[in-house]
């Protein structure tokens, strides 16, 4: 396996099946792959070089990492995984799909790259992250991940005491302005159309965040480039420095179609996953998922967890599958 260097250094893809693709190559993909490369498995990652988190400065909340840039974190885990031989290549998966089985009955893999180049693998774990979409506001895509926020956990000590500024979304807006209100005293709730009881009106109002009904138009930069307010349908400009946006979260799934994965929409509006159970198993056989790919609000560390699980139950899968053919072997030789 030849290997080059530097920030979109790709790996030429092994001959034969191998033990293990990856497809993402984010904390939970990469996590998952370190786990199986340690394990003496010959893992593939396939890397469209695309996370979610790409627009971000730094990485919180993830200990003895925190701050960390992005580009940095997955640069340091493609080498970890590496160190283990595993193969790191940058690409876009076109299709996954089953193939025929082993003589033993071991699941069998094919997954197509959009170069054409094809892998057959053992086992799939699938760490594809997820999309935000965000709502239809002029103005508001420009300043994703820097004057436009998502996660209080994620952002939220760096626009501390800033006047913020909440769009509404549905329901779970709603929790999502109280925590935001933990950061900053100035916090402007806009309901976009969205209905707020009375109930929740008062405890608003006892926690000073102010409602604001008039449609929203557009949000307004500022000289810096950053963002100045939020432009109502009346023509009043609302001065905001920051906006927080409960996305609508989608898991990423193309060219996933053949695998027939099952998925399910959340309450509340929040999005769509992947489904699966313990350590990510899925109820495809042979098939793992792990990460924002199934579980949508999992930070980086909660998803690198997850694909160390779904990685060392991968292995231990496939450790009983070829103890089991190992068996059938020495039993034909007698």
């Amino acid at each position: 396996m030849s290997v080059t260097t530097g920030p979109h250094a790709t790996d030429t893809l092994p001959e034969g099946t191998v033990d293990a693709v990856v497809i993402g190559g984010g904390a939970a993909g990469l996590n998952g792959a370190l786990m199986l490369a340690r394990s003496r498995r010959s893992v593939v990652v396939i890397d469209s070089g695309s996370p979610r988190n790409a627009p971000a400065d730094g990485v919180h909340g993830l200990l003895g990492l925190d701050g960390t840039p992005p580009a940095e974190l997955y640069e340091r885990g493609r080498a970890e995984v590496r160190r283990y031989r595993g193969a790191i290549v940058r690409g876009e998966v076109t299709s996954a799909e089953p193939a025929a089985p082993s003589d033993a009955g071991d699941p069998r893999f094919t997954v197509t790259l959009s170069d054409g180049r094809t892998l057959t693998a053992r086992r799939l774990l699938v760490a594809t992250g997820l999309r935000d979409v965000l709502p239809d506001v002029r103005g508001l895509a420009g300043h994703w991940g820097s004057g436009v926020v998502h996660c209080p956990y994620c952002h939220g000590w760096e626009v501390r005491d800033e006047p913020v500024g909440v769009l509404a979304v549905g329901p779970a807006s709603v929790h999502h302005a109280l925590l935001f209100r933990q950061l900053t005293d100035d916090l402007v709730y806009f309901t976009r159309g969205t209905e707020l009881d009375e109930e929740t009106r008062a405890r608003f109002a006892a926690r000073h965040i102010q409602i604001v009904d008039s449609p929203v138009e557009e949000v307004v930069e500022a000289d810096d480039g950053g963002i100045a307010g939020v432009r109502l349908a009346d023509g009043q400009v609302v001065a905001r420095r920051v906006l927080a946006v409960a996305t609508l979260m989608r898991a990423r799934t193309e060219g996933l179609e053949g695998l027939a994965l099952p998925m399910e929409d959340l309450p509340g509006g929040m999005g769509r996953r992947f489904v699966s159970g313990a350590a990510g198993a899925t109820e495809v056989p042979g098939v793992w998922v792990a990460g924002n790919a199934t579980d949508l609000t999992a930070q980086v560390g909660a998803s690198a967890a997850a694909g160390a699980l779904a990685g060392a139950h991968m292995n231990a899968h496939m450790v009983t599958a070829d103890t089991d053919a190992a068996l059938v072997e020495v039993s034909g030789h007698l």
